[in-house]
């Protein structure tokens, strides 16, 4: 069996119960080691084979796959933050299921939470923003031309956009040609929820200046939207007029 495991946004203690458990019980785990904690290995097994897949390629971790299934061997599959998101984990599935091996995915807290937990906000505040939308600048990695960052940012909803710190004038200008105020309320959130976590509020229009200022370069989440003013609506659900099947409206 080979387990997805989603490491969590960095704090070894964020790992699902489920996912240390699968840890645990490993013969092999291949990890991202690029960005997945090295203190999660700290669960494995003493005799445990561990391969960091920063070094291979998807033929070289599929290979190590299908020896440890032939071995009857238990494999983790160990992914930064939540395997659905960003995770590439498709393309290793699909050749799992051309050797016939099973496979089972353990979901992980994603860093866009953790940047939430950072930040103490909620990204979906009342008669301000009921959408989230992540996403990602182009790069090496092509974006369909219909999800451009102009295009998101019409909406002016609350946006979370991942690997692009490196690219932040740009991603700027895009954001603003869109249609988000420059002072539109904006975050850096660096390594969310590890020992070393930085957040750095700004504005859709100083981005750059603030990466640079606080020399961001890499592995941080760029939060756009209202949701991190301070204008918004109290929930209808915990209004003394809202009715629910568990709480009778009071007069």
């Amino acid at each position: 069996m080979v387990d997805f495991v989603g490491a969590g946004c960095g704090a070894a203690d964020l790992i699902t119960l489920r996912g240390k458990a699968l840890i645990e019980k490993a013969d092999v785990i291949i990890y991202a080691g690029s960005l997945v904690n090295p203190e999660l290995l700290g669960y494995a097994a003493d005799d445990c084979e561990i391969h960091n897949s920063a070094y291979m390629t998807l033929d070289e971790v599929i290979s190590v796959m299908e020896k440890a299934e032939k071995s009857g061997k238990n494999v983790v599959r160990l992914h930064t933050g939540d395997p659905s998101v960003y995770g590439a984990i498709r393309e290793q599935i699909d050749r799992l299921c051309e050797l016939d091996i099973p496979y089972r995915i353990c979901p992980g807290v994603s860093s866009f939470c953790g940047a939430a937990a950072a930040l103490r906000a909620e990204y979906t505040l009342p008669e301000v923003s009921q959408t989230v939308i992540i996403t990602r600048m182009e790069g090496r990695t092509p974006v369909p031309e219909s999800e451009s960052i102009e295009k998101l940012a019409s909406h002016g909803s609350t946006m979370v956009i991942f690997l692009s710190t490196g690219m932040l004038e740009k991603l700027s200008e895009r954001l603003i040609s869109g249609g988000y105020s420059p002072d539109t309320p904006a975050a850096i959130v660096y390594k969310a929820s590890w020992p070393d976590e930085k957040v750095c509020r700004c504005t859709v229009r100083n981005l750059y200046e603030t990466a640079l200022k606080n020399n961001i370069k890499k592995t941080a989440l760029i939060t756009v939207g209202n949701f991190l003013g301070d204008d918004y609506a109290l929930s209808r659900l915990y209004d003394e007029s809202f009715e629910t099947e568990y709480r009778k409206a009071k007069k």
